[in-house]
C-alpha cells in the first residue's frame, strides 16, 4: 500500500492553474491510468449487459434454446464479476489519486509558507492560509480522482453509441447528436458558476481571517469592549458570504435539475423510437429490452460526466487560489555566497540605526516607541533586508540557516505548540551546530519564521506595550500596574494579592546558572530555574511530561512569556535577541528572570530589548534609541542622568 505523503513533493509548476493541475496529474499518472483504465473496464462491462440481456430474450426465453439461455445468463454473470471487480479497483486507484494530490499540495502550501517566513502575513491573509489548507487541497484531489469516473463515462458512451449505431443507425444518430448538445446545454451553467465559486471562495477566505483575529483576540477584545462591534462586522462579513453562497447554489441547483431532466429526455426519445420500431416489425422484443437497458444506462454515465466538469471546475478554481500564493516570492533573496569559516563571537551591528551589540556581553535597548524594537529587532535577524553585519560579513551575504543558526530573535508573538511541555522547551529537531557554533534552533522564534498568521507589536498604550499581541493569551494587565499579568488560577501567579510576587521559588532556588550540555535534561532544567518558570512546571500534574494545549491555552500570558524564555534559552544561540522578555510578569519575578538570563547567558551575546528598570540595570551595557537612532549608550545608572532616556524608563513625563 502506497503511503502518504511522499518524502519528495517534486518542483510545482504554478506558472497557471491549468498548468498546476496538469503537473499534478503528471505526479499522479500511475494511479491516474489504472484509474481511467479500470473505470474503462468498470463501464464497458456495464454497457455490454443490457446487450446480453437482450440476447437471452431473443435467443434463448423467444426461441426456446435452454443452452442459449444458459450462455447469456453465463455472460451475465460473468459481466456482473468483471463490473464489480473493476469498479473496487478503480475506486482504490481514485483514492489514491485524491490523496496524492491533497498530501503533496499541502506540502507545498507549508513549504512555501516556511520560506517566506517573516513576510507570510505582510502578504496573506490567515484565512486564505486556512482555506488553502483544508478546503482547496481537498477540491483537487476530487478534480483528479474524478477523472478515473468521467473517462469511464465518455468510454461508456461512445461504445452504447456504437452499439446502436450498428442495430439502428436512427437510434445511434439520437445518441451521438443528443449526448453533445447536453455537454453543451451543461457548459452554459458551468462559466458562471466558476465565476460564482470564484467570489465565494474569496469571501470565505476572507471571512475565516475575521474569525481567526476575533477568536485569536477575544482576550483583548473584552478589555477594550469592542466584542459587539467586531460581532457586527463579521455579522456583516458573514451574510455577504451567505448571499455570495446562495448564488452559487442557484447555479448548482440548475446544474443538477440539468443532469437528471437532459439525460431523462434522452432516454425518454430512445425509448419511444425503439417502442415505434418494435411495433413496426424492425426490432425483436429482445432488442427493445436492450434499448430501453441502454437508454436507462446512459443516465449514469451522463450524470457521472456532467459531475466530472463540476468537479474540474472546483479544481480550477482552488488551483487558482494554490498557485497564486505558491508563486509569492520572498522579500528579498537568499545569498549565494559560501559563508566565510567561522571565527568565533563577533559584534553585530545596525549602520541604520549606529547600533553595535559587542560580543559576550548582555547589552540591553531601551526604545522610546516600541515600533522602533520591533523595527531593529527584525533588520538585526535579517528578517527585513538591512546592512546589518555579524563582524566583517553582511547578513546579507550569509545562508538564512545560517543567520537563523547563528542569531535568534524571540518576541511575544511566538507560539507554544501543542505536544509534550519537555519536547517543547526542548526544541524537537535541534541542531547542535559544531563548535559552539550557530547553536539556533527553528523551533524557537516560530512565530517569525513558520507562524500562520500575524505578528504583533506589543504595543501598549504610550508605554513598554505590555503583552499586546494578537491573540492576547495573556493580557491580563491589572489597572494601574505597569501592565503586569496577574495570572489567576494559582498557577504560578506572578503577582499576589499583596504585590509581593509568589514566583521565589520554593526555598528561593532562583535561576540557575550556565547551560552545559544544552538539551539535555540538565539544562533544561536550568533554563527552567533562569526563566523563574519552576513554579509553572510544579503546578503541573505532570511536570514537564504535561500536554501543552494548541497556542498553549491552558497557560496564562505571563506563564505563556516565561515558557518562551526557557525555549529560547534552550536553543542558546551564539547571538540571542529577546524583545520585552518579562513584560507580563511581576518586579519581583522580573529581577530573578534578568539575574538568571544573565548568569544562563554569561559569555555568550544577548541583546533585550526593555524598558525595564530592573533589566536596564542588570545589563552591562545600555542603549537608548529614539526615532529609531541610538542616541545614547552607558550603563543604566549614567543614562538616567539623561531626561529623554528616564521619561521612558522611569515614567516620568517630558519637561
Amino acid at each position: 500500500m502506497r503511503r502518504f505523503p511522499d518524502p519528495d513533493p517534486g518542483n510545482p509548476d504554478h506558472r497557471s492553474p491549468t498548468s498546476y493541475l496538469l503537473w499534478l496529474a503528471a505526479y499522479q499518472r500511475n494511479a491516474l491510468f489504472a484509474g481511467a483504465l479500470y473505470g474503462i473496464v468498470h463501464v464497458v462491462a456495464q454497457a455490454l449487459v443490457p446487450a446480453a440481456v437482450g440476447k437471452a430474450i431473443d435467443t434463448g426465453i423467444i426461441a426456446r434454446d435452454q443452452r442459449a439461455l444458459l450462455l447469456w445468463g453465463g455472460a451475465v454473470v460473468v459481466l456482473g464479476v468483471v463490473q464489480a471487480t473493476a469498479g473496487i479497483l478503480r475506486d482504490r486507484a481514485a483514492l489514491t489519486t485524491r490523496l496524492g494530490a491533497s498530501y503533496r499540495t499541502a506540502q507545498h502550501i507549508a513549504r512555501q509558507a516556511a520560506r517566506l517566513g517573516a513576510a507570510l502575513p505582510k502578504r496573506v491573509a490567515k484565512g486564505e492560509i486556512v482555506n488553502a489548507g483544508v478546503v482547496d487541497i481537498g477540491r483537487l484531489g476530487d478534480a483528479l480522482a474524478e477523472t478515473a469516473r468521467g473517462s469511464g463515462a465518455i468510454v461508456a458512451i461512445a461504445v452504447v453509441a456504437a452499439i446502436l449505431l450498428h442495430t439502428s443507425w436512427q437510434l445511434g444518430l439520437v445518441v451521438l447528436l443528443g449526448v453533445p448538445l447536453m455537454v453543451g446545454v451543461v457548459s452554459l451553467l458551468l462559466r458562471p458558476l466558476h465565476r460564482r465559486q470564484q467570489r465565494l471562495r474569496e469571501q470565505q477566505a476572507e471571512l475565516t481571517g475575521r474569525a481567526v483575529d476575533i477568536v485569536s483576540g477575544l482576550r483583548v477584545l473584552r478589555g477594550i469592549g469592542g466584542e459587539e462591534v467586531f460581532a457586527d462586522r463579521y455579522r456583516a462579513d458573514s451574510q455577504r458570504v451567505r448571499a455570495a453562497g446562495v448564488a452559487v447554489a442557484r447555479v448548482e441547483a440548475l446544474l443538477d435539475g440539468a443532469k437528471v431532466l437532459l439525460p431523462g429526455l434522452l432516454t425518454t426519445v430512445v425509448v419511444w423510437l425503439g417502442a415505434h420500431y418494435v411495433a413496426t416489425g424492425r426490432m425483436g422484443a429482445g432488442q427493445l429490452v436492450a434499448f430501453y437497458g441502454y437508454a436507462v444506462f446512459l443516465v449514469d454515465p451522463l450524470r457521472r460526466l456532467t459531475n466530472a466538469a463540476g468537479r474540474l471546475t472546483q479544481g480550477h478554481v482552488a488551483a487558482r487560489r494554490i498557485t497564486a500564493f505558491l508563486a509569492l516570492r520572498p522579500e528579498f533573496a537568499p545569498s549565494a555566497v559560501a559563508p566565510a569559516p567561522y571565527q568565533g563571537p563577533a559584534p553585530l551591528t545596525d549602520p541604520a540605526s549606529g547600533l553595535t551589540v559587542a560580543p559576550g556581553r548582555f547589552t540591553a535597548v531601551a526604545c522610546a516607541s516600541p515600533a522602533d524594537a520591533a523595527t531593529l529587532a527584525a533588520r538585526l535577524g535579517r528578517y527585513t533586508d538591512s546592512a546589518v553585519t555579524l563582524g566583517d560579513t553582511p547578513l546579507a551575504d550569509l545562508p538564512p540557516d545560517e543567520i537563523r543558526r547563528r542569531i535568534l530573535v524571540a518576541d511575544n508573538a511566538d507560539r507554544l505548540f501543542a505536544g509534550p511541555l519537555r519536547e517543547e522547551l526542548r526544541g524537537r529537531g535541534s541542531d547542535a551546530g559544531s563548535g559552539g557554533r550557530g547553536r539556533g534552533v527553528a523551533l524557537v522564534g516560530r512565530g517569525r519564521d513558520a507562524e500562520v498568521g500575524g505578528r504583533a507589536n506589543d504595543a501598549g498604550r504610550g508605554r513598554r506595550g505590555r503583552d499586546a499581541e494578537v491573540g492576547g493569551w495573556g493580557s491580563d494587565a491589572e489597572p494601574g500596574r505597569r501592565g503586569r499579568d496577574a495570572e489567576v488560577g494559582g498557577r504560578g501567579s506572578d503577582a499576589e494579592p499583596d504585590g509581593r510576587g509568589s514566583n521565589a521559588g520554593s526555598g528561593g532556588r532562583g535561576c540557575g546558572v550556565g547551560l552545559v550540555g544544552r538539551g539535555s535534561d540538565a539544562a533544561l532544567e536550568r533554563a527552567v530555574d533562569a526563566a523563574c518558570a519552576r513554579d509553572i512546571v510544579e503546578a503541573l500534574p505532570d511536570g514537564l511530561d504535561d500536554l501543552v494545549e494548541e497556542s498553549g491555552r491552558n497557560f496564562s500570558g505571563g506563564q505563556q512569556q516565561r515558557l518562551r524564555l526557557v525555549r529560547a534559552l534552550m536553543a542558546d544561540p551564539e547571538v540571542l535577541i529577546l524583545i520585552e522578555p518579562t513584560s507580563a510578569v511581576d518586579a519581583h519575578t522580573e529581577a530573578r528572570i534578568a539575574h538568571g538570563v544573565g548568569e544562563l547567558r554569561a559569555g555568550r551575546t544577548t541583546l533585550v530589548f526593555t524598558t525595564s528598570p530592573v533589566v536596564l540595570d542588570r545589563a552591562d551595557h545600555v542603549v537608548y534609541v529614539q526615532g529609531a537612532k541610538a542616541v545614547a549608550q552607558g550603563s543604566h545608572g549614567d543614562l538616567l542622568t539623561d531626561v529623554r532616556y528616564r521619561s521612558v524608563v522611569a515614567r516620568e513625563e517630558t519637561e
